[in-house]
């Protein structure tokens, strides 16, 4: 028996787009040869599709789109991830569900048993689980049909949840092989952990696995695909391409190259901002081109999502900006082929300053000064957006967001936050792999001091600690909930550490106001971090 993996970049909500998307791919594998056709989780109303469950209409109309496919279906047996209604009074109001649908005959239908709600997942607040089950027959072969987390055993979650084990239920009830039906967001290195997990779980019950994964952007996720094929005895069959969509006949043994982290940093946040721009209706972004390294990255990632006739850079030079600042913006600009405005700040600066000097009095300048010009430029920035409709691209980094240093309604304004999960230290591993081939970003944009230029001669590491030891706190900090107590434990300054801490908890209302921004990491701030604003707890 053919398998075919149609791995499926979904919209939410577009439930004409999807099918017909469904459709395509699943006659072009039956034109393969394929026997059984499996697509994503969700693959038909996107995911997540999050409130618009509630809403009265949508669940009907995705299912009369799922009935229009099912008059589709041709030689194969389609698996199509979508939501059916639960019947009863009780209980949530939906279950996440896969159909299978087979030409002349009757829907039928599985429901996924183990219901995520952790980090960026809240599926029970929509669905009800499978209580028990059951393999389904298709063409003499009995199949166990899993969605997602149903395969994800406890060595891989973030700590055992579940009492029960789908894939052990339904290979003790006669399944020969098991099929999944998946929307696994991207972090760094889960194609790797997923990939091990899925060949331990076929080892270890002695049946093969296929699996689909979801490949896209949706608002802040990024689904990598990398769907795979995988023997009785744990051996890769095959695994399709990470970061686009793909059709396989998994008897092919099509096997796609393992990429390393950085590639595939790059590859999800290229695909975050086109899938965000275009899924939004954006045709082209601007942004500001500081001569610092994160702009230089953002624009790097803006022209290979959109290309470089659909991006717009912006230097807005204030009295502060050193000459190389300018140079390096237009060096960066020249060497992607996209147009850079010069629009200086220092006017407008003076005018303000003076509009505000008999409110201020005699008070001497500090921050107040330093975050008029960021909101001036952010002015600029929105007022290009506004006039042209460009999609405005916030190019602030994971560790200047996490302490807050960063300006409301300045750099934090725009549409989306390109590299607001990317570590300091990583955006500079990540600027030297776009460099791989040729010089694109300045050697001087990587190799000089970071700085706002805010001030005279002002560096970043004049109010922050060195970004390798700010960055290994708040990995323990932010994405594995450590205490002070247990950082300092660690070996870090225990000065620095409550210092950093503080911060990340004093400016949880600043992130609150962000634009969404690309999730990479096991916890990015937004979706997957809920925390108070208004709170008196602090770590010791």
């Amino acid at each position: 028996m053919k398998i075919g993996l149609a791995q499926i970049n979904s919209t939410v909500g577009d439930l004409a787009g999807n099918s017909g998307r469904i459709v395509e791919a699943c006659r072009s594998l039956e034109a393969q040869g394929a026997d059984v056709i499996l697509t994503p989780e969700l693959v038909l109303t996107g995911y997540p599709p999050q409130d618009l469950l509630f809403q009265s209409d949508f669940v009907p109309l995705s299912l009369q789109a799922l009935e229009e496919i099912h008059r589709e279906v041709g030689s194969a047996a389609w698996i199509v991830g979508c939501v059916q209604k639960n019947p009863t009074s009780s209980g949530r109001p939906f279950f996440n569900a896969a159909a299978v649908l087979e030409r002349g005959c009757a829907i039928r239908w599985v429901y996924k048993t183990l219901l995520p709600t952790y980090d960026v997942f809240n599926e029970s607040r929509y669905f009800e689980p499978c209580p028990k089950p059951v393999p389904v027959e298709i063409r003499g072969t009995i199949f166990g049909i899993t969605i997602c987390e149903d395969i994800w055993t406890p060595d891989y979650l973030p700590r055992p949840l579940y009492s029960c084990d789908p894939v052990e239920t339904l290979c003790a009830a006669g399944a020969t092989a098991i099929l999944n039906l998946s929307a696994s967001p991207f972090q760094l290195g889960k194609p790797q952990r997923r990939e091990e997990m899925i060949k331990n779980q076929a080892l270890r019950h002695g049946v093969p696995f296929y699996y689909c994964n979801a490949i896209g952007g949706n608002d802040e996720l990024v689904f990598d695909g990398h769907s795979l094929a995988v023997s009785a005895d744990g051996e890769i069959q095959t695994r399709l391409p990470g970061f686009e969509e793909s059709t396989q006949i998994a008897s092919d043994r099509l096997i796609e190259k393992e990429s390393s982290d950085l590639e595939d940093l790059r590859r999800a946040l290229v695909l975050g901002i086109r899938d965000y721009a275009e899924k939004c209706g954006f045709r082209s972004a601007v942004l500001g081109l500081s001569g610092g390294i994160d702009s230089a990255v953002v624009a790097c990632l803006a022209v290979e999502a959109l290309g470089a006739n659909k991006v717009t850079g912006v230097a807005m030079p204030s009295p502060f900006s050193s000459s190389h600042s300018v140079e390096d913006a237009l060096a960066l600009a020249k060497n992607l082929g996209i147009e850079c405005l010069e629009i200086p700040i220092g006017d407008s600066f003076e005018v303000f300053k003076n509009q505000m000097r008999p409110v201020f009095g005699d008070r001497p300048e500090d921050a107040t000064e330093e975050n008029m010009q960021a909101r001036l430029r952010g002015l600029t920035l929105m007022s290009l957006s506004n006039k042209f409709g460009h999609l405005l691209l916030t190019t602030g980094n994971k560790s200047e967001l996490a302490v807050g240093y960063c300006t409301l309604y300045g750099d934090m304004a725009g549409g989306l936050a390109a590299i607001s999960d990317v570590p300091k230290t990583l955006v500079y591993k990540l600027a030297e792999h776009l460099n791989r081939n040729k010089e694109v970003i300045p050697r001087r944009t990587i190799e000089k001091p970071p700085s706002a230029e805010l001030r005279p001669d002002q560096k970043d590491q004049d109010t922050l600690p060195p970004y390798d030891v700010l960055d290994a706190i708040l990995k323990l900090y932010v994405e594995e909930n450590r205490g002070v107590g247990e950082i300092v434990a660690a070996g870090f300054d225990a000065e620095t550490v409550r210092w950093v801490t503080r911060k990340v908890d004093f400016n949880e209302y600043k992130r609150e106001q962000a634009a969404p921004g690309l999730k990479i990491t096991s916890r990015a701030f937004g979706m997957g971090r809920r925390m108070p604003i208004a709170q008196r707890f602090f770590s010791k």
